[in-house]
């Protein structure tokens, strides 16, 4: 399929870029986004292929196509660039209309351009880093026969080694009344609070509320006081967990994260975890972003409580990380 144009609402570190002047080059777009997990697990590797391959003549171009509403935002992305660091260009897509072009469905979504302006290969979602860079190496050599290319990237966690055999972790698992997936009996009503009683039965996959929790499209924020606790319950399967979350306004919140009915220790809070000098697991959350909770020894099972210390704090999603399962050795 030839490569269509790109047209974005706005680009950052230079740009715009022009398919049609590529032609001649290898070009690698990446349809990705700030707050998302495998954006962010995936984007090691791009920041890799760009400094190995730019040399031999590789354009790197980052499409930021937002999962929710937040990431229109234009600061937002800008400082989420800075701080990912981010250096190849990367174009707002805040319509979907390069998404829809390129015929994406999944967060991220990497398109290899040729040198005649063909897509010759698609990597969605994670994994594949190894045969998509063998790709990408090939068509550097079409392009440039003479040109010397360095080793392949090793893979960067075991569970992306080829014939790894990973757990089923827990997929997104979405607040909000367009997307949400909500346990309790009381249901969604949009754009309204509503009043949930936690029921103390969880099931996997769903999200579960307690206190006055306004129903917005892509979240659920809380409503509540000092005097009226509200806290969210979600049983999830990983060896990680990450939040979507952000704060009331532009200030920031803190929430506090149990895993268990236990708070967590240096030995399982994630890194956007501190532990307070009551032992306490906070997040402060300083603006909209995935936030990573929880890193456990082992890939497991967890009840994750969730409880927001500010009116007008903001849940938008989990997601579980899964883990390699581990060998098993007979004997005899």
């Amino acid at each position: 399929m030839q490569a269509r144009e790109l047209f974005g609402d706005f680009w950052f570190n230079g740009g715009p870029v022009f398919i049609g002047d590529l032609r001649g080059r290898i070009a690698l777009l990446d349809f990705f986004d700030y707050a998302c997990t495998a954006s962010l697990r995936s984007l090691p590797y791009m920041l890799d292929w760009y400094t190995k391959y730019s040399p031999a003549g590789l354009a790197v171009v980052g499409i930021h196509t937002p999962k929710f509403q937040f990431g229109t935002d234009v600061e937002r992305v800008q400082e989420a660039i800075e701080r990912l660091g981010i250096p190849y260009p990367v174009m707002m897509d805040n319509a979907q209309l390069a998404w829809a072009m390129y015929g994406n469905r999944f967060w991220p979504t990497k398109q290899l351009i040729d040198k005649d302006g063909f897509i010759r290969c698609q990597n969605v979602g994670e994994g594949g880093y190894i045969s998509f860079e063998r790709t990408l190496q090939g068509l550097l050599y079409e392009a440039s026969p003479l040109e010397e290319l360095p080793d392949l990237t090793v893979p960067l966690r075991e569970t992306d080694r080829p014939g790894a055999v990973c757990y089923r972790a827990t997929p997104e698992i979405l607040a909000g009344y367009l997307r949400g997936s909500i346990g309790n009996v009381e249901g969604i009503a949009p754009e309204s609070v509503v009043e949930y009683a936690d029921p103390s039965l969880y099931i996997d996959g769903r999200m579960y509320f307690h206190g006055a929790w306004l129903n917005e499209r892509e979240c659920f924020r809380w409503q509540g006081g000092a005097k009226d606790p509200g806290y969210v319950m979600v049983r999830y399967s990983g060896i990680e967990a990450n939040l979507v979350l952000a704060p009331a306004g532009k200030e920031k919140s803190e929430v506090i994260i149990r895993q268990d009915d236990l708070p967590l220790t240096a030995a399982n809070a994630g890194r956007d975890v501190s532990i307070s000098e009551s032992s306490e697991s906070v997040v402060v959350v300083d603006g909209p972003r995935l936030y990573n909770v929880v890193r456990n020894a082992e890939f497991g099972n967890h009840l994750l409580r969730i409880q927001p210390l500010k009116t007008g704090t903001a849940v938008y999603s989990l997601t579980g990380i899964t883990a390699v399962i581990p060998e098993l050795f007979g004997s005899n």
